[in-house]
């Protein structure tokens, strides 16, 4: 990783890639929170960084840890994505193999990929034959009626033998028709336990838990057995929460990162990126949460979201938002 290795935590927290949420705005912000936390990209998919007239690999310094996730089947094109990533200084690679959307599944990847484990194999392998990263997949437990826990091992059992060794295991089957991605993070049931006795009979692997989870308390309980946490919405909708991650979890003279405190340290990010084109609302869209459990949150939310949007709207727009909170 680009930045110092954690105090005492032996396995990792990360922040969920999510589309059109995580992107470099808001994983800048969420920097401003936790110094440890493991950020990702939104999912990029392999055909899109290679063919693309924008640059779906930017990213500021600030962000690292940073890992990548790519949407793909073909081990060529991922390969080469693996390549131009580790080139640019993003500290892991990982395939996305849990996505149920009709549009990645017409792309041929996602969750149906479950279905085809020696080509996520393959997939593996190439990129690790082009980059020294961690290689990592973030996976379901199952999918449709592919849901036991022989299909689950299987799975990992083919796609570790091309040299992955670490998953992040989204704690639910995915439903790939008849479901949307919002009912697939929230109709099939969560199975905690069947992440935690993967975790068991594959010791030598690196195992992460995903789904549902929104405290730190739960945060510490999957801990104790299996080696990471990865938390999604909660983190986007309440980044109050990763105030406390690096205290928690990290080391124990951290500080913890009260919400005011992250929102004006965005204020040089904010200025900079206004002078080279940006919009004020594209960036503190992923702000809006901050100040969840406080009062004047609100009024918060308002004013930046009838104001952000209008030509000229500057710092002060942000601080006038800002007045409406009571510590």
């Amino acid at each position: 990783m680009t930045q110092n290795q954690p105090h005492f935590y032996p396995g990792r927290f990360s922040v969920a890639p999510m589309l059109d949420w995580t992107t470099r705005h808001c994983r800048y912000f969420h920097r401003q929170f936790s110094r440890y936390a493991l950020l990702y990209t939104e999912m990029v998919t392999a055909p899109a960084v290679i063919h693309a007239k924008y640059d779906h690999l930017a990213f500021n310094s600030a962000e690292h840890p940073l890992a990548l996730q790519l949407g793909g089947s073909d081990p060529a094109q991922l390969a080469q994505c693996a390549e131009l990533a580790q080139q640019r200084g993003y500290d892991e690679i990982n395939l996305n193999v849990g996505c149920p959307s009709d549009r990645v599944q017409n792309g041929r990847f996602g969750a149906c990929l479950m279905a085809e484990a020696d080509l996520v194999a393959k997939c593996v392998a190439e990129i690790k034959a082009v980059v020294s990263l961690p290689v990592t997949v973030k996976t379901r437990i199952g999918i449709d009626q592919f849901d036991s826990y022989e299909f689950l091992c299987d799975f990992i059992r083919r796609v570790q033998q091309a040299g992955c060794n670490e998953f992040i295991i989204h704690a639910r089957k995915a439903w790939l028709s008849g479901l949307s991605p919002k009912e697939n993070r929230e109709i099939p049931p969560l199975d905690y336990e069947r992440v935690y006795t993967l975790k068991r009979d594959f010791p030598h692997l690196r195992i992460s838990i995903n789904g549902g989870i929104k405290t730190l308390e739960e945060i510490k309980r999957h801990l104790q057995f299996v080696d990471g946490v990865m938390v999604g919405r909660e983190a986007y909708q309440n980044p109050s929460l990763l105030g406390h991650i690096d205290q928690a979890l990290f080391d124990p003279a951290a500080p913890v990162i009260p919400p005011r405190r992250a929102v004006e340290n965005m204020f040089p990010y904010i200025e900079k990126e206004l002078t080279q084109g940006a919009q004020l609302n594209h960036i503190v869209r992923h702000m809006l949460g901050a100040f969840q459990h406080c009062k004047g949150a609100r009024q918060w939310r308002r004013h930046l979201s009838e104001n952000a949007h209008k030509p000229g709207a500057g710092i002060e727009t942000l601080e006038q938002a800002l007045a409406y909170i009571e510590d």
